[in-house]
This record gives C-alpha cells, sequence and structure tokens, in this order.
C-alpha cells in the first residue's frame, strides 16, 4: 500500500475495561513495546465511549517498513520511535475509532477460538475472550474502509415472536374489526436487531423482545447517545462557525511554538480559529469557534501546541466541542421518570441501531443490554 501501514488484532468493548493498563499489548513488526503515541491514540480512540477512569483492553500489531521505525530508541528494546510519528498516529486513532463507531446491535461478537488463544499473551489468555472484537485494518487506508465490516447475523424466530407481533398490531386499530384482519407472520428479515418494544419499567427502561431473548434498554442514555451523534454530525459536515474576537488577544510563546502556530495555520482554520504570528515570540488569537463561547481560549490555545509538539496533532479542540455537544444533548434527552408511548420506544429503538457507538452513553455508562433465551432458562433452572 501507499501507506505501508498494516494493523490487525483485537480490541476490547467498551464495556470490557479495566481499571489500570495491565491488559494493553502493542506490537511493531513483532516487537512488544510500549509507547507514549500509541498510548494516546488509543485513548483518544475511546474517549467518546469508555466510562471514566477506565482503561481499553487490546492486542495489535502494526506492521510498517523498518527504516520508518528506530527500534534503538531505548536500551531494552521496550521504546521505538517513529519517524513519520502524526501518520502512525492518524492511522491508529482512525482505524480504531471507525472500528469502535461500526458495532451495531445486529453485529455479534465473535469469540476467539482456543487454538487463537495459544498465541497471545497469558494475561489475556487468562481473562474472557467473549468481550473482544476482531478488528482489522487493511493496508490502504486511503482507499478502503478501516474497520472491518461484518454483515448482520440472524438466528431462528421463535414462535413466541409471532404472537407478539400480533398483541403488537393490536395497539393500532384500524376501522375493520381485529379478528378480521389477516396479519402476516413476520419473517426473519422483518424483525429488527433490537426488537420491538413491550413496556416501559418503571418509566425508566424499555423492555424490548427480539428473536433471541429480551433487550433493556436505559431510555436517557439511548437518546442521549442517538442526540449527541447528530449533533456532531450536524457539527462537523459544515463549516466550523466561526466569531471574531471584539478584541484580539495576544499570546506570548516561545519562539518554538510561534514557529509551530504559524506552520499549522490551515489546521486552526479548519477548527474555527483565526491565529496569526505578530513578533518572534508573539501570536494574535482575532476568531474562535463560536460553540466554544467563554472558555479559557488562551489556556486553550496553549495545550494545542503542547499537543502538536508532543505527539504530532491535537484533538483538544474537538473535545471541547464534543463537550459542550455532548452537554446538550444530555440536557436535551428524554428524562427519567418519562412515560413513554410504544410509539416512542420504537422509534427509539430503531435509531439505535442506526446510530454509531450506541452502546455507550456519552459519560460511558451502557445503554442497553441484552438477555437470551438461554439466560432466561439458566434464572428458572429449565432443562436443569
Amino acid at each position: 500500500a501507499a501507506s505501508g501501514l498494516q494493523l490487525t488484532g483485537w480490541v476490547g468493548l467498551p464495556t470490557f475495561s479495566r481499571s489500570q493498563q495491565d491488559m494493553q499489548f502493542f506490537y511493531v513488526n513483532g516487537r512488544l513495546i510500549r509507547d507514549k503515541l500509541v498510548s494516546h491514540a488509543v485513548k483518544q480512540a475511546y474517549q467518546d465511549v469508555l466510562f471514566h477512569g477506565r482503561h481499553p483492553v487490546f492486542v495489535l500489531y502494526l506492521t510498517l517498513d523498518p527504516t520508518l521505525v528506530d527500534v534503538n530508541a531505548h536500551p531494552a528494546k521496550l521504546e521505538v520511535r517513529f519517524r513519520e510519528g502524526r501518520l502512525v498516529h492518524d492511522f491508529l486513532f482512525t482505524a480504531l475509532h471507525r472500528s469502535l463507531a461500526d458495532i451495531r446491535p445486529e453485529h455479534s461478537v465473535v469469540c476467539i477460538s482456543e487454538n487463537s488463544l495459544d498465541s497471545l499473551p497469558m494475561d489475556l489468555n487468562q481473562q474472557s475472550a467473549n468481550e473482544l472484537t476482531p478488528q482489522q485494518t487493511p493496508p490502504d487506508f486511503d482507499s478502503k474502509p478501516l474497520y472491518n465490516q461484518r454483515p448482520p447475523q440472524q438466528t431462528s424466530l421463535p414462535l413466541t415472536i409471532a404472537e407478539s407481533i400480533k398483541a403488537y398490531a393490536a395497539l393500532y386499530p384500524e376501522e375493520q374489526p381485529l379478528q378480521k384482519q389477516q396479519q402476516p407472520i413476520p419473517q426473519k428479515q422483518d424483525i429488527p436487531p433490537l426488537g420491538y418494544a413491550i413496556a416501559h419499567l418503571h418509566n425508566i427502561y424499555i423492555l424490548a423482545e427480539t428473536p433471541n431473548g429480551i433487550i433493556l434498554v436505559d431510555a436517557h442514555a439511548a437518546h442521549e447517545r442517538v442526540t449527541y451523534e447528530r449533533l456532531k454530525q450536524q457539527y462537523q459536515q459544515g463549516s466550523v462557525p466561526s466569531q471574531p474576537l471584539l478584541l484580539p488577544i495576544k499570546i506570548n510563546v516561545s519562539s518554538a511554538e510561534a514557529d509551530l502556530a504559524e506552520q499549522e495555520h490551515e489546521f486552526f482554520i479548519s477548527l474555527g480559529f483565526e491565529l496569526n504570528r505578530s513578533g518572534p515570540e508573539t501570536i494574535i488569537l482575532r476568531s474562535t469557534p463560536a460553540l466554544l463561547g467563554n472558555i479559557d481560549k488562551e489556556t486553550l490555545i496553549r495545550d494545542v501546541l503542547a499537543d502538536i509538539t508532543e505527539h504530532g496533532t491535537s484533538q483538544r479542540i474537538q473535545e471541547q466541542s464534543n463537550h459542550l455537544l455532548a452537554t446538550i444533548a444530555c440536557h436535551g434527552a428524554v428524562r427519567a421518570r418519562r412515560r413513554l408511548s410504544i410509539d416512542e420506544m420504537n422509534a427509539l429503538l430503531r435509531d439505535m441501531e442506526q446510530t454509531e457507538r450506541i452502546g455507550q452513553c456519552n459519560h460511558g455508562r451502557p445503554t442497553w443490554i441484552e438477555l437470551s433465551t438461554n439466560d432466561l432458562d439458566k434464572f428458572f433452572l429449565r432443562g436443569q
């Protein structure tokens, strides 16, 4: 490929996280390494879905041209230095970010076979493999998707579903008597991944029936994620609205930071900042994104320049914008204790099926869980 980069391996679902970084393994050309740039890229990819204070689980293998990496940066060979650090960082972030975003309710988690577990590190082998999802990125990420698209998988349709669909249809009376209507039995492809809502428990949780069992949804958390993703998409699709400052802000920086601000002028413009150099160690901030409002703009610019110096890129401006969008989504989401109708619950379920990162709300809390018929049978010792 043109980039010469290839990423393979496994990343844990956000629901399978750790309190420490003890299950993170990253290999470069077959060598186990620890690198700040890699850790930063992974952290950025998970920031929107991981609960505060938790750490992701992953086993990743990066393959690239040996001339693009210096393996002698550390005497113990545990650290490396990438010659194109920004390229590697963006590649890792984009690949993981898109893979996590592509997880939908209809995507089943693929279990790892025993043969593949033998090749994993011992600490990871001893943990539950069912919470890991395969992630593989093709080398040419300029022309191919950076995530593994898995087709939806459907299972056999239990007879109880047909009965529940008929009961659901009774909620929509027509002029004809219901007994004279011929309700077609739905086919497997007609059953949505999250099924159909049948109750709103305690005015908080949506109970839905699926071909595999039942689904419980936290209505507020799910609606919060749906609203948040829509706001982000609307914000990113158009040009970022910029607001000129009545009084431009003069920022004193080092000469290296002033050079960097001048080099990254287009980067700041794309994010809604107008930043100009006015002296050897001075930059002038003339406009900022309208969404950011009354934040400490000078500190934000300094932090962004520090991130670019250390990591080759910065997500701080996007983080500030996303934080405000998340706050708006949280206040705009359906509140707990508000009774939802069947139509409203089913509309939310259909929106969830089309929303990225729907498994967690903006704060990293789970939005829905599934209990299979086997799980329910175990509760009541059926078949024992």
